[in-house]
């Protein structure tokens, strides 16, 4: 079945910038890539930033201004700009889409953000 696909992740100081993408490849565009979560070892996965289609954003608490998510829908993309990067937000990076008519969610396997000290 069609899934999101994250990449951008890396290895990266504290202080530094990266960008991750998540596309969902399907003509029907019925899956619409919405939420970046992260879940990092013996933690619980949590939501980092979302985007509606209607362009409406939200952020959890610990990234705001430092991080930024954007959409561009002819690609079904959205993107997470992460700067000021700290150690605290190392973890798997994982990309969420709805399913639209559904109650059901697509999840992608993550991207690995590693931020050294």
């Amino acid at each position: 079945q069609v899934q999101p696909v994250e990449s951008g992740g890396g290895l990266v100081p504290a202080g530094g910038s990266l960008t991750l993408s998540c596309v969902v490849s399907t003509s029907s565009f019925r899956i619409l890539p919405m939420t970046w979560y992260r879940q990092a070892p013996g933690k619980q996965r949590e939501m980092v930033a979302s985007i509606t289609s209607q362009g409406v954003t939200a952020y959890a608490d610990s990234v705001k201004g430092r991080f930024t998510i954007s959409r561009d829908p002819a690609k079904n993309m959205i993107f997470l700009q992460m700067n000021n990067l700290e150690p605290e937000d190392t973890a798997a990076y994982i990309c969420m889409a709805k399913v639209l008519g559904r109650s059901e969610s697509r999840w992608g396997q993550g991207t690995q953000v590693t931020v050294s000290s």
